[in-house]
């Protein structure tokens, strides 16, 4: 059973991954989709899903709250006897890239930046709906 705990929290650490890439390649892509004349990177259901995954970062980081993300991953790993964070290829190379030792102040500026960055796209490119 500690087998599917492994790769179940290998799979939340991958999605993770993915919800890094979205919010960090979701603002390159309307920053540059809109030098490009893309219009779909300007979708309203795009935008607002782009724009609630950093402001979810953004208050976690605020009120110091671990991402449940994490604490999923961390509770299966726990569930398979894997103690801290070594274990498969995936798990180990997906962890070089999401987690980094800095004191909580650069996240937090670091993540508010970020988001008022994506809040000024609004105004630069305001999100259309299709009608």
């Amino acid at each position: 059973m500690g087998n599917v705990y492994q790769i179940l929290a290998d799979t939340v650490l991958t999605i993770h991954l993915l919800v890094v890439a979205f919010v960090l390649f979701g603002l390159v892509l309307v920053l540059a989709g809109n030098g490009l004349g893309w219009r779909w990177v300007n979708n309203l259901w795009f935008r607002l899903a782009h724009l609630g995954a950093i402001a979810i970062v953004v208050a976690e980081a605020w009120l110091g709250i671990v991402c449940p993300l994490t604490t999923l991953e961390i509770w299966l790993r726990s569930k398979a006897g894997v103690d801290g964070y070594s274990g498969s290829f995936i798990e180990h190379w997906l962890q070089q890239i999401l987690y980094y030792d800095a004191p909580a102040w650069v996240f937090i500026a670091a993540y508010t930046v970020f988001g008022l960055v994506v809040v000024a796209t609004w105004w630069w490119f305001p999100p259309r709906s299709r009608r």
